[in-house]
């Protein structure tokens, strides 16, 4: 069976899955990047169901999957708003600590150790997040494919990661890398980013229409992310099963 997985992608997430929900250790660049993506997430979830803004318990109902969930970062704030959440890793390590935490949390949450075209459940769901994750797998196309169906018919899917740019290198690489050490080194191959334009036709081939595309910038000064217009670096697509 053809597969997503990249074993060496996983052992190095693996190595440092005790350190997912430190927010000073090696993910604390998610850790800051998180209220912009749940923002805009939320966002777009409550414009496409309709859903009020301030409404309690705001994503009571809507079923999600967190492809690539890690320790949970984003499953257990979906959680907490309400959502019924599936989060799924292709490391085992990482749905260890995601279980631990979120026990520890008093949330439920279904943690799978497999990859979306090996999920034997048959399920699908109102939304899917992928985030952070496209640049980290084998064989780009299956895991769409893979994705769209594991989604509902007039269903959201979030796809974000980072563009294969001239900028991106030296922001994403040679700063957060080299420079800054906000990620260990070699976390990320710029080779395998993917410019807008290619991530949509590969959505678009699966019959998911872009509903919104925004770049998501990070301002040194004020140490927080903020949506842009810019799409040079970090961008998330937010699209629609037709």
């Amino acid at each position: 069976m053809s597969t997503t997985i990249n074993k060496e992608e996983i052992q190095k997430f693996s190595k440092l899955s005790e350190e997912w929900w430190d927010v000073n250790g090696k993910f604390k660049p998610l850790h800051m990047f998180n209220p912009i993506r749940i923002e805009y997430i939320t966002e777009n979830i409550k414009k496409h169901f309709k859903i009020k803004k301030d409404k309690a318990n705001s994503l009571g109902g809507l079923k999600i999957l967190d492809i690539g969930c890690g320790g949970g970062l984003i499953s257990e704030p979906m959680t907490r708003l309400g959502a019924k959440v599936t989060g799924i890793d292709a490391s085992e390590k990482n749905i260890n600590i995601a279980k631990m935490h979120s026990t520890e949390s008093g949330l439920e949450i279904d943690y799978i150790n497999t990859s979306p075209e090996k999920l034997k459940n048959f399920e699908t769901y109102d939304v899917i997040l992928n985030l952070e994750i496209v640049e980290h797998v084998d064989n780009v196309d299956l895991y769409i494919k893979s994705c769209q169906k594991l989604l509902k018919k007039n269903g959201l899917m979030f796809t974000a990661t980072l563009n294969r740019s001239l900028t991106s290198y030296i922001k994403a690489i040679i700063g957060a890398e080299y420079i800054l050490r906000w990620l260990p080194i070699g976390t990320h191959d710029w080779n395998k980013f993917l410019k807008p334009e290619e991530l949509e036709s590969f959505l678009t081939n699966e019959k998911l229409t872009t509903q919104d595309i925004s770049g998501l910038k990070f301002n040194p000064f004020t140490k927080i992310w903020k949506k842009s217009a810019d799409l040079s670096v970090n961008y998330i697509i937010c699209s629609l099963k037709n």
